[in-house]
């Protein structure tokens, strides 16, 4: 059998690197709009255990406004005041959703707890169309039937953290504008900036500017049903291992869980988990990893330049993409990057240990009339390197009306720190 030659060293956003000693520096300057709105803030937290829990989708119900918690289960939402008889569903995987009133939201300290799912869900566990290969196939054959099929301007929160072992380091926080393209067609998605900013200790950072190349783009192409290129082509299944795991529920819905492998593992290969509606056989969620193993080709994809007497290498490259349901269509609404790395120097007992994260959520949405774009100076490409701007956050109104991410303490205390340093 024919293998197709890897895409892995054609992929050129997922998360590759570049160490430079300075870089540009970009403002942006929109024009907001102005509306009256309230901002609800809390934490959502497991109902038995009480345990924070991350990534849990808060969503306006008959609207497209939502949100998402951060790593300490906390939130904040911003809904326009002519909403004020609104509710809001709150949902993650393996809890029972729970929707509520917006009376039960408060400014400061609501406390959200959702139920884990206690019930089984063995009957499901089986696709009665055949094996989990003929599942994934038919889940990319119903793409056009599944998925939005008009253009689609959405507002999302991107957020791309850098960490020196325990210590972040630096913290790059966007709105953007993407201009999401049907999924029935061959059209790129395109991002613009609308606000953005960014602080660096570059002294934590052993005096070198680590960059980013991607930004934005590397959460948006974890969306594999429009770039399966990246992860798995439908017309190359056969490259990869497939078999059941036990069945989940989500928002109500009964989802066959497959695990997934690739067969070639000569070179850094993927792995992970498709969750896939069991009436509609869309995918609805995926966490998948890059095995790294082999580190000499791992360094090759990812590191194009290094500072002379170092060795830099990954060590774990995770993945994860969550879509929404909107009017029987789903589309993407969560993508997350993460990657740990080592960097190794001549002469030094010890190595640095980085984690470079992005994640970006869909905070809105509307249609377009067309996918027509004129596009400005806002608008990126994928290797754009997030840019050097401290300003904003000494403004508690920086965002104005936008909905953002709650940061993480560890992050905000970062923040505080690398603020004051830069003041003295």
């Amino acid at each position: 059998m024919k293998i197709k030659k890897s895409l892995f060293f054609t992929y050129p956003i997922m998360f590759l690197l570049t160490f430079l000693l300075s870089g540009s520096i970009f403002a942006v300057e929109p024009v907001e709009i102005i509306q009256q709105t309230t901002e609800y803030k809390g934490v959502v937290v497991d109902s038995r255990s009480g345990d924070e829990i991350a990534s849990a989708y808060l969503t306006v119900v008959g609207t497209n406004i939502s949100t998402i918690t951060n790593a300490d289960g906390e939130f904040s939402i911003k809904i326009p005041v002519t909403l004020s008889e609104a509710t809001i569903t709150t949902s993650h995987l393996g809890y029972q959703s729970k929707t509520l009133p917006l009376s039960f939201f408060k400014a400061e300290n609501t406390r959200v707890e959702l139920d884990e799912i206690a019930e089984r869900l063995s009957e499901i566990s089986i696709y009665d169309g055949g094996d989990a290969q003929s599942l994934v196939k038919k889940m990319f054959e119903k793409k056009e039937s599944n998925y939005v099929d008009e253009p689609i301007l959405m507002t999302a929160f991107y957020r791309e953290t850098i960490k020196k072992g325990r210590r972040n380091v630096s913290l790059s926080e966007a709105v953007v504008k993407i201009y999401k393209a049907p999924y029935d067609s061959f059209s790129n998605d395109e991002i613009s900036l609308f606000k953005a900013r960014k602080t660096a200790d570059y002294e934590k950072l052993d005096t070198l500017a680590l960059k980013l190349r991607g930004g934005p783009y590397n959460t948006l192409y974890v969306d594999i049903i429009k770039y399966p290129q990246y992860l798995m082509e439908p017309d190359m299944l056969q490259n990869f291992k497939f078999d059941f795991d036990a069945p989940v529920r989500l928002d109500n819905q009964n989802l066959y869980v497959v695990n997934f492998e690739s067969h070639t593992k000569s070179i850094p290969w993927y792995y992970g988990k498709l969750f896939i509606d069991t009436e509609t056989l869309s995918l609805v969620k995926a966490t998948y990893n890059l095995n790294v193993d082999n580190r000499k080709m791992a360094s090759q994809m990812f590191v194009r330049k290094k500072p002379r007497g170092s060795t830099v290498y990954p060590i774990d490259v995770s993945y994860q993409v969550d879509y929404r349901q909107n009017d029987g269509k789903w589309q993407y609404g969560y993508g997350t990057a993460n990657l740990v790395f080592v960097v190794n120097w001549k002469n030094k007992l010890f190595n640095s240990r980085y984690t470079v994260n992005g994640e970006m959520a869909v905070t809105d949405w509307e249609t377009l009339p067309d996918f027509k774009i004129k596009k400005d100076d806002s608008f990126i490409k994928p290797s754009v390197v997030m840019s050097d701007d401290v300003s904003g956050f000494t403004d508690v109104n920086f965002w104005g009306n936008n909905n953002i991410i709650e940061p993480e303490k560890s992050i905000q205390n970062a923040i505080e720190k690398i603020q004051r340093q830069l003041q003295e």
